[in-house]
Order: C-alpha cells, then structure tokens, then sequence
C-alpha cells in the first residue's frame, strides 16, 4: 500500500490504483498525507479544501467526506493487508500509517539521510538516486486549489536541491554521462534553475563536451535575460571564465573515477570471419527528436526499464504500438535520443512505410541493404539473397551493442528478418498494429501508446504556443484539448495554425474544431503526413472488407462504447463472426478495448466512421444498421428488466429485425449488471431514437429502463427519459402512454424534491385516466398524489388519495395494486399516529405481496412494519423489520429503498439508546444520498451534527419527513 504525492496523487494498494472520489475529496487525502503521523485541524483542512469559497456547513461536508475516506482506506486494508487508519484527533484528523509508504515522506528521509556527515560518496549518491528518482511529475499533478500550488512550489525547491546534491555526488564519482541525461531532462522543466544550469555546465566541462557546455551557459543567459531582466549568478559566471581559460572545473581533486554501474560498457566487436572490414563505423542514422515534445513520463520510465542498470539489455525487443497520431514515433525518437550514449557501436534507422498510402512498404532486402551499408559492408560484399543478407546482417551485429529502431512497421513478418540473433542490442518497432506476434514468439515488449492526457496535452501546447498565450485563455485550451481528443497530431495541427496566426484568438481556433462534423475538415491540410484524415485512411485502407465495413457501421453508435454482442447486432453477424473483426479493429488501434470486452474509439475516429459510413452506405444500409442495435439494446433490456420486476406486465413490442443477437440474461444479477454497464449507451439510444422520432421504440426503451434507474437512484436520468417517452406518446397521440409516462414523472420529481412538478404531472395522469374510463389508471395516479403528498407532510390529504386507490384497485381485482395500496394506507395512518392501524394495513399488504412473489413489495411492507412498530416502542421487532427490508433493497439493488430503510434502522437504534450504532447508520445512508446527489442529504447531515451535540437527546431524522415506502 502507497500514497504516491511525487506525481499524479494516487493510492495504491493490491496493485492497483484506488479511486479516491471526486476533487474536493482527493485534496483531502492528499492534505492528511502530506501531514501524516501528524494531526491536522478541521480548519486548516477546510481551507485547504474549499480554499477562500467553503460551503455553508463546511465542518458537516468535511465530515462526509471523512467517512467516504474511511469506506476507501478500509477498501485498500482489505487489498493490502496494510494498516491504515484516519483517526478523530481534538479538533481534526490523522491518517495513521507507516509514512515511509508516503513517496514524499520517504523522499525526505532519503534525502535527510544521504546528508548526514559520515556518509561516503557512494553511498550519499545512492540515496540521492533513489531519493530523486520517486519524482514521477510535478508533485499532486492536475490536483487545483491554492493549497495544492503552494505545495507543489515548496516541494520543487526541494526536489531541486537534492537533485543538486545528487548531481555533486554523481560528478564527484566521475559519472559524468549520466549527469548530463538526467539534467538535460530536467532543465526543459526548469530551465531558470541556475543550480541544475550550473551542474550540467560543469558535467559536460568534465566530458571533454566544452563546446556544449558553451551553449548550454548561453541559452541560460538568453532565458533568465527573457524572462527576469538579469544576468547569471556568479556561479554560473566562475563556472563560464573556467571554462574559456581551460581550468578544471572539478569538484574534488582526490574524486576516485570508478566505472559507473548505470552506462554502458562497450565491448570488443568480434570481426565476422567472411567480410573483409578494416575499420568499423558506428552509424548515427536517428533522425532528429520532434521539438516541443511534452509528457509521457510513465512511458519512458517503462522503456527505461528494458535496459539494465549494467551494459546486458533486459529486453531485446520493445514494439510502441498505437492509433494513428498518437505520437509512436515521437516517443520513439525522444527515448531513443536519451539512451544513444548508451550504445556505444552506434544506431540504426529505418521507416519501413508499413502504412504509406501508395503501398510501397520497404521490404527486408531494401532494409537489410540500408543496414549492411551503414555497417560498412560494400555493395559486392552484399549476399544476393534476402537469408544471406540476414545472417550477414545478425553476423555483424553479434557482440555488439546498438539500438535499431524499425518505425512505422506493418506487421510481425516484416521486422522478423531485421532483428539481432544475439543480445547485446536493443529493438525498438512502433507500429500501428499490436504485433501480437512478436509479442509471442519473440517474447516482445509491448506498450500499447494512448493519446495524452489533459495535463501532458496543456504541457504540448505551452511548449508550442508559449506559457502566456496558454495562460491567457485557460478554458479555450481545455476545449481544444478535447476537441483534439489527446491525440498529439491534432494538437500540433492546431498549435501550428495558430503559431501561423498569431493574432487569431484561440477561441476562434476551437469553434473550427467545435462542429463534430467539420472537425476534420478543420485539421486538414496540404501534407497528407500532417491530415488526421488521410493519416486514418491509411489504416483504415489496411483492413479486410468485413472489418472495414464494421468499422463504418460504428458511425451509427451513439453511446460510449460497444460490446462484442451488440456489435454483432449491428454488422448484421454472429457474435463468433465479429469477434476477430473487433480485434483486427483493436490491432490496427482503430478502436480500443478499454475495458474487458467494451470497445470504444476517440472522437476524431468517431467522427472519421461517420465521415465514411456516409460516403460509402447507403442511406438504407445505414437506417438498417441503426435498426438492428436498437432491437439489440431493446429486446435485451425487456428481458433483463423482466427478470430484475419479475411482477411486470411484458410490454408488446416487434420481433427483432435479421441479424439481431440479442443477450442470453441469466438471473437478477446477471440483469443489474448489464444495466449497470449499459445503462449510459441505452441513454444515448432513447436520445437518439427521439431524434429519429421511433417514437414506440422510445418509449418501449423507457419502460425497460424504469424499474433500474429508479433502483438506482438515477433519477434525473430517469426523468429525462419518461419525459422522452412522454413527448414520443404525445407524437403519436396516445392518451394512455401519455398518463403513463405522467405517473412516472410525479414519482421522479416526488425523489428529487420537486413537489410542483411532481403534483402537475399526477395531476395530468388522473385527468387523463379520468376521460379514459381507466379505473386502474386512476388507481395509480391517486397512489402518486398519496406519495408526494405524505413527502410534504399533508398526511390527511394523503390518506384520502391512498384510500380512493384501494377502492378502484378493488373493485378490478387488481391484486398488486391492491397490495401497494394496502401498504400506502398503512404508511398514511402511521404518519397521523394511528400505530396500531397501520400494523393492520402493513401486515395485510405483506401477505398479499408474499403471494405475488414481489419481493420489493415486501421490502416496503417490512419497512412500514418497522416504522410503526417503533412509535409502538417495539424496538426490537422495529429493528428486525427494517433489516429485513434492507437485506431484500439490497439483494435488489435498489438503492434509495436502501436508504429508506438504513434511516428507519438507525432511528430505532437511536431510540433504543444505541446512538453509535444509529449515527453509523445513518453515515452509511448520507454516503449514498451524497453519490446520488439527493436533496434530502440536507436532512441527514443536519440529524447528525445535531445527535454530536447533542448525543443522547436529539431524535432521529424524520420518516414523516424523509421517506415512507413508497411501492
């Protein structure tokens, strides 16, 4: 288990890392962790979190947070093993942990420890090394607020002084070379750090690099003039006149000079017994590193990690792979550049053209001639036959040490021939492809390369456009980030068009990009290597007919991604047919397995698929297309609602269109956890059939939805669904469907506190049931005006209504709306504080739901049970009733029943005398009235500031006020 500050903020435990909650939370975690071992007052940590701007009740939010913190910490102990604990001190909090499992703690230590007297040189650059190298990024990277920066600006000076001391250290060993990598690194970071500027000076001064160090103390001065009106320090003065005049610029006369263990020791070269050679040359055929290159810290430590801290290369074989634009071979180049010095036979280039538009990839014999002249071969010397010219080719590379990079290769085949047979050398292949087979039988290093993030794209453009233009319109920059989708292609694109223009307003740059469908009309220009569009067709070009053609279908999705069956559904297929098209897809990184079976594809290729699906299909093909994943997501849903409501009436509806696979559903669960994954991409469907105006399919979706997002406190989702289904039931002028999807409205907005247009709607619904003649539709409608009514505390009213349900219910038969009714009444007399009626009522209402097999049902019944039994002081039976209920809300998954009965369950634990038990409680109810943003969280914060004050006299939050069960 470790809190990583040194970087992005992360915890992590069991391997992986743990999702700390939104922003105000995280900044939390990171304030204790920054001070553990120590306790933090409630104050300092409100500022720290809210800054200048806290809300209302700070100390009550704090407190939310705090308990979401404890659920998370008692997630990463069960992971871990570990022992960690945020503890209540006097006035705040503590987080209680081993602080060495703190990267910034454990930093500081280092460091702390390398400084002390005795320490030998070795050893003190040893725990500088280590110490410097848990830096990842900039310290709470991404993290906002006034805190986080003023942490990240003490922790920098920090971080630049032990770099300076590992830097002397270093040099003082004679490891010259590796002061200069690391420095030069640093230094575009911190290019006004005088102390680094002043220690790579004197690194290359030491290498015999005089010249650079030359042009290294200039551009200092160039900067520090730019940018402060000043001259150099006098240090990096001494260390300029040291350097003119020729005086040694060491730090230590008597410095012993051993090998140093992190670079490369050049071998002997082994003359091949067949090529008469007299000199070897060391070719340097890397092409220049792309300016203004910006992030993938993460990436470069991971092919940092393919070499060895000795000269025996750990990986032979490392292939970048990735979607068009995404930056392969700028990665590639950047690292490459960094590690040549450690590789001291030289390197070797080639662009294989794997997807060059004309066709013409290179092939091994034009590779392998390339590569031979470079190795000092002459051209009668050259085996005439592609196996010669390998084995001559691995023959000469055998006890050496050089890198090869292959860019831009097309598949496995045609690296194979241009590896080394033996170590020594290193193989670094970027490929728009996965080359899994490499992978396999070469036993490759894969990296599969995504777009960059916000902060590394931000870090691009700052590099590109300069800090002050960034600066001057920071939410612009954010939406060209996202409009560019990370992709650095697209980023340089539009950091080139504005360099060009530097008086057009960044704003004007990101409205070209704002319009989906001309998005790449904006990016495009004269150089096909430089247009997203003809960069994409090149892989695109690469694919099979089926996939290609499953590639244009997935214009027609709506949602965020796609799984295996419903993109069966919609290429028209089997699911064992797509399968190999979704991971010929995935290989040539046009889409992306994201998640475990879930696909998806950025939204410059989002847009590409629409480009062509309608260039290319047909309009019929396309409404086909659309037609069979909407019956995928339709019948598919209806079944797995079916089996979460068993109790509901199945809805009517088309048999599928051909080629539909809809999904096997097994089991309640089975069925909330597709919902659960589903659920956004069957809202983006229900958006997306209104527009198409399928005005049934609409609201044949909203009823498959209902019972899930209702369950699942989803409950502005749902209200925007039924209102769809309401606007589609008015389309096709059908008064019934209208005072359905009315009822459903009354009883989201009754949820989310919106009295007035909760009353509208179960208004509309009676009235429209009323000219109907449609006594169970009056029954409902009269059971939604009970509920919301009770909510307001117009309990008489509520009873009326309640008791006019259950004589319509029964004079159709209607047994389950008999049973909720039943249940209303029951709930309606205990609020008026008729106890003992209400036991009749509940009981009776059990019965009924126990015969119907409606577990929800009898969930409601138990917790209305509960409630009268407690006014009753039957504590125990109270107790036993709602955990009843809480127990099946659960099994269902239906979270505000849950709350419902947690509030109820602490109540009578409060009553009883039980307060800790109760506030626990309680806690647990906030927590999930917080996730589900819920009005009446307001309540239950203030029930629980006022039992801390006031422990054994205040009562429970209101059921009267808060919740009654409502089924």
């Amino acid at each position: 288990m470790e809190f990583r500050l040194l970087g992005a903020f992360e915890l992590v435990a069991g391997g992986r890392s743990l999702d700390l909650g939104p922003a105000k939370q995280r900044i939390l975690f990171a304030s204790l962790a920054v001070d553990a071992g120590h306790p933090v007052a409630a104050e300092t940590l409100i500022d720290r979190v809210w800054d200048d701007a806290p809300p209302r009740e700070p100390r009550k939010v704090l407190h939310t947070y705090v308990a979401r913190s404890r659920r998370l910490l008692e997630q990463a102990r069960h992971l871990d093993n570990g022992q960690i604990a945020l503890e209540r001190r006097a006035d705040g909090y503590q987080l209680i942990m081993d602080i060495d499992r703190i990267d910034l703690h454990r930093f500081r230590r280092l460091v702390e420890q390398a400084r002390a007297h005795h320490r030998r040189q070795p050893e003190r650059a040893a725990l500088l090394g280590e110490a410097v190298g848990l830096w990842r990024a900039s310290p709470l990277d991404g993290m906002g607020g006034e805190w986080a920066a003023r942490v990240r600006e003490g922790l920098r000076q920090q971080r630049l002084g032990a770099v300076t001391d590992w830097a002397e250290a270093e040099l003082e060993l004679g490891r010259h070379s590796l002061v200069i990598e690391r420095l030069e690194e640093l230094i575009v970071h911190y290019p006004l750090a005088e102390s680094l500027v002043a220690r790579l000076i004197q690194a290359l001064s030491l290498a015999g690099r005089g010249a650079e160090a030359l042009e290294v103390y200039a551009r200092a001065c160039r900067r520090i003039d730019d940018e402060l009106g000043a001259q150099p320090g006098p240090e990096l003065r001494s260390l300029h006149t040291a350097i003119l005049r020729g005086e040694a610029v060491t730090l230590a006369a008597d410095a012993p000079d051993p090998a140093p263990t992190v670079l490369s020791v050049r071998r002997p070269v082994q003359q091949p017994l067949n090529v008469d050679v007299s000199e070897r040359p060391q070719p340097a055929q890397l092409p220049a590193q792309v300016p203004a290159f910006a992030g993938r810290t993460g990436y470069l430590k991971r092919l940092d990690d393919t070499l060895g801290s000795d000269d025996q290369v750990q990986i032979q074989v490392s292939v970048i792979a990735g979607i068009a634009g995404v930056g392969k071979t700028a990665l590639a180049m950047h690292w490459a550049h960094r590690v040549r010095h450690r590789f001291g036979d030289g390197q070797l280039y080639v662009n294989l053209r794997g997807f060059d538009p004309s066709g013409s990839c290179v092939n091994a014999t034009e590779a392998l001639t390339g590569f031979l002249d470079a190795l000092g071969v002459p051209p009668d010397r050259v085996p005439p036959d592609p196996d010669g010219q390998a084995g001559l080719y691995r023959s000469l590379l055998a006890d050496r040490r050089m890198l090869v990079v292959l860019d831009n290769a097309r598949d496995a085949e045609q690296v194979r021939p241009l590896l080394p047979g033996a170590p020594g050398c290193l193989v670094v292949v970027t490929s728009r492809s996965q080359l899994t087979g490499l992978v396999a039988a070469e036993g490759a290093h894969p990296l599969r390369l995504d777009p960059l993030s916000a902060a590394e794209a931000r870090e691009l453009l700052v590099h590109r456009l300069g800090p002050a233009r960034v600066a001057a319109e920071p939410h612009v920059v954010d939406e060209i980030i996202a409009r560019c989708a990370g992709l650095p292609l697209a980023l340089v694109i539009v950091a080139a068009r504005a360099a060009t223009h530097p008086g057009f307003p960044l704003t004007a740059l990101a409205g070209e990009l704002r319009d989906a469908r001309n998005r790449l009309d904006a990016l495009a220009g004269q150089d096909p290597a430089t247009d997203p569009r003809a960069v994409f067709s090149w892989s695109y070009d690469a694919l099979s007919p089926a996939a290609a053609r499953l590639f244009r279908f997935l214009g027609v999705l709506t949602g965020p991604d796609i799984a295996p069956p419903a993109a069966a559904s919609l290429a028209g297929v089997a699911v064992h047919e797509v399968r190999p098209l979704l991971a010929e897809l995935a290989g040539a990184h046009l889409v992306v397995e994201h998640k475990p079976g879930r696909y998806t594809l950025h939204d410059l290729l989002r847009a590409y698929t629409v480009e062509l699906v309608h260039a290319i299909d047909t309009e019929h093909d396309r409404q086909e297309a659309f037609r069979r994943l909407l019956d995928h997501y339709l019948h598919t849903a209806h079944a797995a609602t079916l089996l979460l409501a068993p109790r509901r009436r199945p809805i009517a509806h088309a048999p599928a269109a051909p080629g539909v696979s809809a999904e096997a559903i097994e089991g309640s669960e089975q069925a909330l956890t597709w919902f659960t994954v589903e659920h956004p991409v069957l809202l983006a469907t229900v958006e997306e059939a209104a527009a198409k105006e399928h005005d049934e399919d609409v609201r044949h979706l909203a009823w498959t939805l209902s019972a899930f997002l209702r369950w699942r406190g989803l409950l502005l989702d749902w209200a925007t669904v039924e209102q769809a289904a309401l606007d589609a039931s008015r389309r096709l002028a059908d008064p019934r469907g209208q005072a359905h999807a009315h009822r459903h409205l009354s009883r989201a907005f009754t949820l989310l506190g919106r009295f007035d247009r909760a009353h509208s709607h179960a208004a509309q619904a009676l009235g429209l049931a009323v000219d109907l003649a449609d006594q169970p539709g009056q029954a409902h409608a009269h059971h939604e005006l009970t509920w919301a009514l009770s909510r307001q505390g117009r309990y008489g009213e509520a009873l009326d209504h309640a008791e006019q349900a259950l004589d319509l219910f029964r004079a159709v038969g209607h047994r389950p709306g008999q049973a909720k009714a039943l249940n209303g009444v029951g709930n309606c007399h205990a609020l008026l504080g008729y106890h003992s009626r209400a036991l009749v009522y509940c009981r009776r209402a059990l019965t009924l739901f126990q015969e119907l097999g409606d577990l929800n049902g009898q969930a409601a019944s138990l917790d209305g049970l509960g409630y009268a039994h407690h006014h009753l002081c039957q504590y125990d039976l109270a107790k036993c009733c709602h955990q009843q209920a809480l127990k099946l809300y659960l099994d269902l998954g239906d979270r505000i029943g849950e709350v419902e009965a947690l509030i109820r369950l602490g109540n009578a634990h409060h009553t009883s005398g039980d307060h800790d038990t109760a506030r626990d409680t309680w806690r647990q109810a906030l927590i999930i009235l917080d996730e589900l943003a819920h009005p009446d969280a307001r309540h239950v914060r203030a029930q629980l500031a006022d039992t801390e004050l006031h422990p054994t006299t205040a009562g429970g939050p209101t059921g009267a006020r808060l919740y009654w069960p409502h089924r």
